[in-house]
């Protein structure tokens, strides 16, 4: 099956995804769309994925959209090593973690989001940087009990699921915009355990083929 992945080097939702395929060794080609220069809302891309977001995933005969939807179709079509519990109670419990970083943190630190408050609501970058480590603080908060509660050297357990996907790329924009992480003891460790492997640090940002050279 031939795959390529539409996305851009800082994307952490694009982050997610190339965790993934590295953890199964699942090769593929990349696109990239630079966000900074609103490349993704151009007709081409909005062809293959009308919401005119990063990632999408082509595959043979569909282009998959949404990083949660696309983790589950990887996890599906390749499923070793397996990214979810072999239980029901825990599979739950790692997909609310990563719904935790998907639907709380993340979407309202978007890019798009953040050029809003600037542009409608006049928030300069002091602003804008309180904004997005107050959604980080209470997102991260309520992932350090649970880490602390489920975790085995990584977010949930002892293997990387689906969990540490999401929670690598959030803390690599943490780390960004300077978000003091000292409160979270256990997400931090969980976060070093999870980069610290082969898969995890070829998928980091400045590993991509378009990331910015100094």
């Amino acid at each position: 099956m031939s795959l390529t992945l539409h996305g851009y080097w800082r994307s952490t939702t694009a982050y997610r995804v190339r965790i993934a395929l590295a953890l199964k060794g699942v090769a593929y080609a990349q696109v990239t769309h630079d966000l900074r220069k609103s490349a993704e809302r151009e007709a081409g891309y909005r062809a293959l994925n009308p919401q005119g977001l990063v990632p999408a995933l082509e595959t043979d005969g569909a282009v998959l959209t949404q990083s949660p939807a696309i983790l589950e179709w990887i996890e599906e079509t390749y499923p070793n090593p397996p990214l979810l519990p072999a239980d029901a109670k825990g599979r739950a419990i790692v997909r609310a973690m990563a719904a935790t970083v998907a639907c709380d943190i993340h979407p309202v630190n978007n890019l798009r989001i953040l050029n809003a408050l600037r542009a409608e609501f006049g928030a300069d970058e002091a602003a804008v940087n309180r904004w997005i480590a107050r959604w980080i603080g209470e997102g991260f908060a309520a992932l350090e009990t649970q880490i602390a509660h489920y975790g085995d050297g990584f977010a949930f357990g002892a293997t990387p699921t689906i969990a540490d996907c999401h929670l690598v790329p959030q803390v690599y924009s943490a780390e960004r915009f300077a978000v003091d992480l000292s409160p979270y003891p256990k997400l931090k460790a969980a976060a070093e355990n999870a980069r610290a492997l082969p898969a995890f640090a070829a998928a980091h940002p400045d590993r991509q083929p378009d990331a910015d050279r100094a």
